[in-house]
């Protein structure tokens, strides 16, 4: 069968979607050493069903089967602390790990068919790890907005205390702390 030169770059696109949208389901400890385990096992497996194959065709299955469990490590990463760095590895994971089979899927081929299939499969890469930094310094800068929307209303907040005195001063003060995060 017969590779088309698209085909890392959509199967990278499709993969790089089923995660915008998702959120991070935090999973208890054991939850995730359970899950641990069955990544490796089925990626123990996966890798076996390749001994069937042979010459590229094997190297091409063990490729997918060492980035499926790639893929599925910082997945259970991400779902298990919910960190936007860990969904931003996830992101990255998945690019490399795309890139990794398209590169060996042009092993397929020769002359400068194998030079664009590779050429392609780096510009597909490039392009997810792009988009990856992308979510990461927007993410980061939605963090700075809003804890500098914070500091901004704890500080309206003070200088509307600041009208008070006494007791009333205090508690309006660590009333605001409270409520901003100041501590």
């Amino acid at each position: 069968m017969k590779n088309h030169p698209y085909i890392p770059t959509a199967i990278l696109c499709l993969s790089l979607l089923t995660l915008t949208g998702a959120h991070a389901q935090t999973l208890s400890k054991t939850e995730y050493k359970a899950s641990k385990s069955r990544i490796s096992a089925e990626y123990k497996t996966e890798k076996m069903a390749c001994n069937s194959q042979a010459g590229n065709a094997k190297d091409i299955c063990e490729e997918e089967a060492k980035g499926k469990e790639k893929v599925a490590r910082a997945e259970l990463e991400y779902s298990f602390t919910g960190k936007p760095a860990d969904r931003n590895h996830v992101l990255v994971t998945k690019a490399k790990a795309a890139y990794e089979v398209a590169k060996e899927r042009c092993d397929d081929q020769a002359g400068n068919a194998k030079n664009v299939c590779i050429e392609e499969a780096k510009a597909a890469e490039k392009k997810a790890l792009a988009n990856a930094k992308m979510n990461k310094d927007i993410g980061d800068a939605k963090k700075d907005a809003a804890t500098e929307k914070l500091d901004a209303d704890y500080k309206v907040a003070h200088e509307k205390c600041e009208a008070q005195a006494g007791d009333a001063k205090a508690s309006c003060i660590a009333d605001a702390k409270t409520k901003f995060g100041k501590h």
